[in-house]
């Protein structure tokens, strides 16, 4: 396959820095007082304060993943349009540190990617060639992230009642995929049909469908008290 149709189909188009032969070292003055620092800077307290992060980092580890954040993150420069992605060929999460600039939209994005990661670490994900896995990895993601929480849909001005969660999972992950693969949106809505029920009532590692912060801490907590719990049974 021709490499610009290749990566376009992929969407490595969003992530420039992806291409091979494009790889820029980067200066200690760059690296101190440019986005990339500030990215790396927020990645770090990202996984060390998020409930979210750190029960997918656990759950990785549990399953023989371990993420070293050196090798397993990167803060590149990408196209406007994208916060991030997960690339299945390096398994590396991709952070865009040129459109995140909060703490709380950092926090977002690596929740979302590590489910990504999550994902491909349990299970034979074919991201390439089976859109239904693509499919089923992006509901969970925006399901059990924080993308649709309360909080973040009041901000988008999109309101809601009767099955709005539900709604906004199916929406994002439908934009996830059309970011991302040269599909028709008739194809991607029926692809993402076909495996929302399953996909969506899939909440592991969290257990449940962590709203907010607070749900996420009781999560995490419940995670790491597994063990004792099933020793007492």
């Amino acid at each position: 396959m021709d490499q610009t149709k290749q990566e376009e189909e992929y969407g490595y188009d969003l992530f420039p820095d992806r291409k091979p032969g494009e790889h820029k070292k980067t200066s200690i003055a760059e690296s101190l007082f440019t986005f990339n620092y500030k990215c790396r800077v927020m990645l770090q307290f990202a996984v060390e304060t998020s409930p979210y992060a750190k029960l997918l980092l656990s759950a990785m580890k549990s399953s023989g993943c371990k993420v070293f954040k050196d090798r397993h993150f990167s803060c590149e420069d990408c196209d406007g349009t994208v916060s991030g992605g997960f690339d299945a060929a390096s398994s590396q999460i991709v952070l865009c540190q040129n459109n995140i600039h909060q703490q709380h939209h950092m926090n977002r994005v690596v929740t979302h990617e590590l489910i990504h990661a999550f994902d491909h670490c349990r299970a034979h994900v074919d991201w390439f060639n089976n859109f239904r896995h693509l499919a089923c990895s992006e509901i969970r993601a925006a399901n059990l992230s924080g993308d649709c929480s309360f909080t973040n849909e009041v901000a988008r001005f999109n309101f809601g009642f009767k099955r709005h969660h539900q709604e906004c999972v199916r929406g994002r992950a439908l934009r996830s995929i059309l970011a991302v693969r040269k599909i028709s949106r008739a194809e991607a809505e029926k692809i993402v049909d076909e495996v929302f029920d399953s996909c969506f009532n899939d909440h592991a590692p969290f257990g449940r469908i962590p709203h907010s912060k607070g749900d996420a801490d009781f999560a995490y907590r419940d995670y790491m008290n597994r063990d004792r719990y099933y020793a007492n049974l």
